[in-house]
């Protein structure tokens, strides 16, 4: 096996260029598990967590926008002024593993896997984030939405990493919560995210593993942009209902060993309805 531990961004790309079959190691929180269940051979890895371009973040206030490098830990991203700017994705990554793995994870990682239950994956897809790719041979921008093709399958060609996220810092209450089999260290059973933006007059919902992919729910987001009253914080009961049925219809779920997916689609529906309470608290 080869391990190569680069200390620069060209070297990383050089690196992965020349070992394009390469395992990208950061955290290892997702591969090493893998690896310990040898449901995944490695011959060779690149080790990324030494790479200071991918580790550092930017906030710019008149774009609105928060760039995240991919080797930002769940540990920064949960904690202030990074939780400020992104509180969905702060309580994503507030449930993510333990502390230690927190401190190891990253958000590129968590991109990388590209897992139906990845926590952080659901705010990134409500937020309507960029994912930049950078290779040998340049860069390129891929809207989230765009970059995960199925379970752990995306966009990445050889050579490429990911070098970071781009969010707009939103105007508005937003949210992440889930359910699994126990109250910590879980894996999600299912998953949501919310995001109102009041500026845009808008509701945005994503729904994690309830789908090959992170699924958004246009029926559902349309309805409650007509529903609520953003100046008041106010949205009726019978409408919270309405759109819970129609982000639990979004929902494609699988029955497996955590969960059948009837338990999967009530469970989003009842998440969905949960966060847009409150979103909007008032009756």
């Amino acid at each position: 096996m080869t391990v190569l531990v680069p200390t620069s961004l060209a070297e990383a790309l050089e690196a992965v260029s020349a070992h394009p079959d390469a395992a990208v190691l950061a955290g290892g929180t997702d591969l090493m598990v893998e690896v310990n269940e040898r449901r995944r051979e490695v011959s060779d890895v690149v080790v990324v967590n030494r790479v200071p371009e991918l580790r550092t973040w930017r906030h710019d206030p008149a774009s609105a926008t928060l760039f995240l490098g991919a080797g930002v830990t769940w540990t920064e991203v949960e904690a202030d002024p990074i939780a400020g700017w992104v509180p969905a994705l702060a309580q994503a990554a507030r449930t993510v593993g333990s502390p230690q793995i927190r401190h190891a994870g990253t958000v590129g990682g968590n991109l990388g896997t590209c897992s139906p239950a990845g926590d952080g994956l659901p705010p990134l897809a409500a937020l309507d984030a960029t994912v930049h790719l950078v290779s040998a041979g340049g860069t390129r921008d891929v809207p989230f939405a765009e970059f995960m093709t199925g379970p752990k399958r995306n966009v990445l060609l050889h050579g490429e990493l990911i070098a970071g996220v781009t969010l707009p810092v939103v105007s508005g209450w937003q949210g992440y919560t889930k359910v699994g089999v126990r109250n910590a260290m879980v894996i999600a059973t299912a998953s949501v995210a919310l995001v109102a933006d009041d500026v845009a007059q808008s509701v945005r919902v994503a729904l994690g593993s309830v789908g090959p992919v992170i699924l958004r729910c246009p029926e559902a987001e349309e309805f409650a942009a007509g529903e609520v009253d953003f100046g008041q914080r106010r949205v009726a009961d019978a409408a919270v209902a309405e759109f819970a049925r129609l982000a639990a219809a979004a929902a494609r779920p699988i029955d497996d060993h955590r969960s059948t997916a009837a338990y999967r689609r009530h469970a989003v529906g009842v998440l969905a309805a949960r966060l847009l309470r409150r979103a909007f608290p008032n009756g």
